[in-house]
């Protein structure tokens, strides 16, 4: 069960990234989880090089790291697309 609970949290915090920087049209469910849950770990580990705690369990702090570390996922996806 916590599996499927971190999976819709990912999603979760991968779709609130995608309509910050306005990539919810050209990606779908899937593309937010997984944006989510490697945001999540971009963002714990962003978070700790100022000292605080990263993704510490399901509460806002941690929601809130998950998607800082998904909107700068996004944003580097979307400046090498450009590239592209």
């Amino acid at each position: 069960m916590n599996f499927i609970v971190w999976i819709i949290f990912g999603a979760l915090a991968g779709w609130v990234a995608s309509m910050i920087v306005k990539t919810n049209d050209s990606q779908g469910a899937i593309a937010n989880i997984v944006v989510g849950i490697i945001g999540a770990f971009i963002g714990g580990y962003v978070v700790q090089l100022f000292g605080s705690d990263g993704v510490t369990g399901f509460n806002l702090s941690s929601f809130l790291v998950a998607v800082l570390g998904s909107v700068i996922l996004l944003v580097l996806f979307k400046a090498v697309r450009k590239k592209a």
